[in-house]
């Protein structure tokens, strides 16, 4: 039997119901993303495959990272530096044959620098030749749940193949935060001279880290074929927002696009908590138990982002199957709550036993197994 039960979900809610102001951006493709709550607050043309330009370097310094973490390199290894690398043209942080840049270098150069030629550098380092990294920049790019990429080279240069989505493009930022909060901090750095060859390269294009709203990371993009993008993110208080988008006619427009959607994003929406871990969100029904009911609750509290500016429209439901058969125990998942907020995906929480019910004794399971026989003749009796 299917419970679904609404009403006195819907009165608990009510109070933070609302609507968001509609943002309409002019980036051909975005998605906006609220890491602390995991909820998409934007989400256009974001699955589509486009050309990611300089903002696919990203992928690059992710596999660089996961090989610093499984110990295969160190910030102090050492590359050579290839004649394909050295002729990279493009931004770069202008690197000759001679130079053995470090692992640590080559994080600023692509970081800092968007150095094309640092790019190439780590993927021969890391696998012998470019192409064999933009495969292996694929596989990995497919385990961790990016369904839209395919590369073709290691830094976004411009090839018919290379292609990265939106939302794509924030699965692998938000990694880059929440994996590697120990060289994040290099994505905020905002000049990057190597051996003061690049004295006109040496500026971090990021256009948000000099204004003050939280913005510290990630990486711009720009050809003619993809217009100009940036990946970005923000922290204001306890909550981060990661941000993608590409399109943008002109380095202005892209720097008030960018300022825009994260004005929008922190002050059009807030978190709240809507109930408390361990609050009792519903009674279920127990088949066989000492006790009759028992409540299911929230493990953790619930905590949701929601619009604003209160209006109405929130609801929530419970989904359980029940009657639950004891014995049961404490903090056993057995169903989810589904709150539903305007213009935001749904929430699914998961709900739990609140407290152990025994199996009931001999009498309470005759009586029950009684009044079972007897509902089931009642319904299979002819109607007189």
């Amino acid at each position: 039997m299917l419970h679904r039960l609404r009403p006195v979900l819907t009165l608990i809610l009510i109070c933070f119901a609302s609507m968001a102001q509609a943002f309409e951006t002019r980036a051909t493709a975005a998605w906006v993303y609220d890491v602390t709550t995991s909820t998409v607050l934007m989400d256009k043309n974001a699955d589509t495959p486009l050309p990611p330009a300089s903002m696919s370097k990203l992928m690059t310094i992710n596999m660089l990272f996961e090989a610093l973490r499984d110990g295969r390199v160190t910030m102090e290894t050492t590359f050579a530096v290839s004649t394909r690398a050295k002729e990279m043209g493009g931004s770069t942080m202008f690197l000759q044959e001679t130079d053995r840049p470090t692992v640590n270098e080559l994080i600023h150069g692509m970081i800092v620098n968007s150095g094309n030629d640092a790019c190439v550098v780590v993927a021969e380092g890391l696998a012998g030749t470019e192409e064999a990294f933009a495969q292996q920049m694929t596989q990995r790019a497919q385990a961790l749940g990016m369904q839209n990429s395919v590369f073709a080279n290691s830094s976004g240069w411009p090839a018919p193949e290379h292609r990265m989505s939106m939302r794509d493009l924030g699965i692998v930022a938000k990694r880059l935060i929440t994996e590697f909060p120990e060289y994040y901090p290099i994505f905020s750095e905002t000049t990057f001279n190597y051996k003061d060859r690049a004295p006109a390269n040496a500026n971090n294009r990021n256009p948000l880290l000099a204004l003050g709203v939280g913005a510290d990371g990630l990486k711009t993009g720009h050809t003619s074929e993809a217009g100009y993008g940036l990946v970005g993110s923000a922290k204001q208080g306890d909550r981060r927002v990661i941000f993608v988008i590409t399109g943008l006619a002109t380095e202005q427009e892209r720097a008030e696009e960018a300022e825009r959607i994260v004005s929008w994003a922190f002050r059009q929406f807030t978190e709240k908590t809507l109930i408390k871990a361990g609050t009792r969100v519903v009674s279920a029904d127990v088949w066989m138990g000492a006790a009759d009911t028992v409540g299911l609750v929230p493990s953790a509290d619930v905590r949701l982002l929601v619009p604003a500016l209160v209006q109405e429209g929130t609801t929530a439901e419970v989904i359980y199957t029940g009657p639950l058969k004891a014995p049961l125990t404490a903090g056993t998942q057995v169903g989810e709550m589904i709150i539903h907020v305007p213009d935001l995906p749904d929430a699914r929480v998961p709900l739990v036993i609140e407290a152990d019910v025994a199996r009931g004794g001999f009498g309470k399971r005759l009586m029950t197994a009684v009044q079972a026989l007897r509902a089931r003749y009642l319904d299979e009796a002819p109607a007189s």
